[in-house]
């Protein structure tokens, strides 16, 4: 498996590299400000995705700002300012699902989402990419992102900060306080599960008989998560084709799908109204701050 591994391309350049972040100790209001500017319709589109509605996703993103701005003076540096931004939006999410009394859905176990014992593959995956129904592949991908929804909240959660804000291992696991091996495992199984939603509700053909043992299967399956955990074939990370056989490979690109239909739903819009909300809010702050950062207490309206 070494040498197929070498043989992964190179990633593309990370998309945030050139933005200068604000600095840690910099004012609060002007620092937060340029955070909201540069990472709020993100956040906004991973609240929706996480909340279901409008009306709480605006919340939650107001939320999420304030509580930032709150706590800007603690912010040291020792991780990006989007990182720990991402990490508040972590733990507004988990406090607004346990204060709904959110019910994390149980799943099937991690031997009934793999593949081996499947004896159907998707038309689509069978046709090739350049060959691929476009009904019946954009039907797959709304099915995906239908089915993202159903999953718990700690599969959820991470793939939304990977494949949705598109941020890496490292900076998922930050955001989330947890170790990257723990992440990888609960971003491979959100990917099985969405594959097997998927599979539940698109045409399908009869599979192709691997011919390899099961033990290689596996390997090149824990390769290609590999590779989807570095970015997926978008990002140049491939398993090469040479290496996998018929059934393998369309169980690849339905893995494909999986992170494509995702990837369609980054980003998100910023309403100018909740923009405004969000600044209103803040300069509200600011203003009952400065009668202590003055030495004197704030005069209470009668």
């Amino acid at each position: 498996m070494a040498r197929i591994i070498n043989r992964i391309a190179s990633p593309a350049s990370e998309s945030d590299a050139d933005w200068k972040e604000p600095a840690p100790g910099s004012d609060a209001g002007e620092a937060i400000a340029a955070l909201l500017a540069r990472y709020g319709p993100r956040l906004r589109g991973l609240a929706l995705r996480l909340c279901g509605n409008h009306a709480d996703a605006d919340d939650m993103v107001q939320e999420v700002f304030l509580h930032a701005y709150r706590g800007w003076a603690s912010f040291k540096g020792q991780s990006r300012a989007s990182t720990w931004l991402h990490a508040i939006a972590a733990r507004s999410c988990r406090t607004r699902s346990r204060r709904k009394g959110g019910i994390d859905r149980r799943m099937p176990a991690v031997s009934q989402l793999m593949p081996w014992g499947e004896t159907t593959i998707t038309r689509i995956a069978a046709a090739g990419r350049d060959d691929e129904p476009v009904a019946e592949r954009n039907e797959a991908i709304a099915r995906v992102q239908n089915e993202i929804v159903r999953l718990p909240e700690h599969l959820r959660l991470p793939l939304v900060l990977k494949e949705m804000l598109q941020l890496d291992i490292g900076q998922t696991a930050a955001a989330l306080g947890l170790a990257e091996n723990t992440v990888k495992t609960r971003l491979h199984r959100a990917r099985l599960a969405l594959r097997k939603g998927m599979m539940s509700g698109v045409r399908a053909i009869r599979a192709p008989a691997p011919i390899y043992d099961k033990q290689v299967c596996m390997d090149l399956l824990k390769l290609k998560m590999s590779a989807m955990d570095h970015g997926g074939t978008s990002a140049g990370f491939v398993v090469p084709q040479a290496e996998v056989c018929a059934r393998c490979r369309a169980v690849f690109r339905e893995l494909d799908i999986v992170q494509e239909a995702c990837a369609q739903m980054a980003g998100g819009t910023m309403p100018q109204t909740l923009r405004e909300r969000i600044m209103r809010e803040i300069r509200r702050s600011e203003d009952a701050d400065e009668p202590r950062k003055r030495g004197r207490r704030p005069v209470r309206a009668r």
